[in-house]
C-alpha cells in the first residue's frame, strides 16, 4: 500500500502532539491534549497514561482523562488496570479517576478492599468514586460496608468525598450507616451521621451536616431513631 502525502502528514502532526505533551507550559499541554483527544489515534494510549502520572496541573491532568475516554476501551482499559497497580500515588490515582469515567464495569476485579483503604488519601478517594460508577448490580451491599469502614478518615475534603459516594449508592447503605453510627470513635460516628443527613436531605450542605453531626454526638446521641 502506498504512502500517501496525508499519511505523512498525519505522522507528522501525532509525533508533535506528543512532543507538545511535554512541553514545559501548560497551555501547550492542555492544548495538545485537546487534539489527541480531538483526533484519536491508537499510538497515543500509551503516552497519554504515561503522562496523566505525572503531569502537575489539575486541568491538564483533567483533559488527558477526557482524551483517554475518547480511544476505545480495549486499548484503554488494560492499560489503565495496570496502572491501578503502580507505586506511584498520582498513577494509581489519576487511573481510577479515569475508569470512573470510562464506566466500563470490566474494571471492576481491580477495585479491592485494599485500594479502597489505601494510606494515599487521593488515591482513596479516586477509589471510592470509581467504586460507586464500576460496582455490579447485587454488590452495592458489599461496597458500602467497605466503604463505611473507612468513616472518620482524613480531612473535610476525604470526608466529604466517602459521603458522596456513599450517597451515591442509595438507600442500600442505611444497614451500614445505622452500624457506623452506633461505633465506639466519635469521629466515625460524627461522619456516619452527617453521612445519613446528606441521604435524607441531598442539598444539605456537608459542613452543616458534619458539625450538626459532631454537635449530637458531643451530647451523647448516635442519631438513632426509636
Amino acid at each position: 500500500m502506498a504512502i500517501t502525502q496525508q499519511d505523512t502528514d498525519q505522522d507528522t502532526d501525532a509525533v508533535r502532539a506528543l512532543q507538545a505533551l511535554e512541553d514545559d507550559r501548560s497551555s501547550v499541554r492542555l492544548r495538545a491534549a485537546m487534539a489527541v483527544g480531538t483526533a484519536p489515534d491508537p499510538r497515543f494510549v500509551g503516552k497519554l497514561i504515561e503522562r496523566s502520572a505525572i503531569e502537575p496541573e489539575f486541568f491538564v491532568r483533567d483533559m488527558l482523562t477526557w482524551a483517554l475516554t475518547r480511544h476505545p476501551t480495549a486499548l484503554t482499559l488494560p492499560e489503565l488496570i495496570r496502572e491501578v497497580r503502580s507505586d506511584r500515588v498520582q498513577a494509581r490515582s489519576q487511573a481510577l479517576h479515569t475508569l470512573s469515567k470510562i464506566g466500563d464495569r470490566q474494571a471492576w476485579p481491580v477495585i479491592t478492599r485494599a485500594l479502597l483503604s489505601d494510606a494515599d488519601d487521593s488515591v482513596a478517594r479516586s477509589a471510592w468514586r470509581a467504586a460507586v460508577v464500576l460496582v455490579p448490580e447485587g454488590e452495592e451491599s458489599e461496597l458500602a460496608v467497605a466503604l463505611a469502614t473507612q468513616f472518620g478518615r482524613g480531612e473535610r475534603e476525604t470526608q466529604l468525598s466517602l459521603s458522596r459516594a456513599l450517597v451515591a449508592l442509595g438507600e442500600i447503605i442505611v444497614p451500614a450507616l445505622r452500624a457506623a453510627t452506633s461505633a465506639q470513635d466519635p469521629g466515625v460516628r460524627a461522619h456516619a451521621l452527617a453521612t445519613q443527613q446528606l441521604l435524607r436531605d441531598p442539598d444539605l450542605g456537608f459542613g452543616f451536616a458534619i458539625e450538626e453531626a459532631k454537635r449530637v454526638v458531643a451530647l451523647g446521641g448516635s442519631g438513632q431513631e426509636g
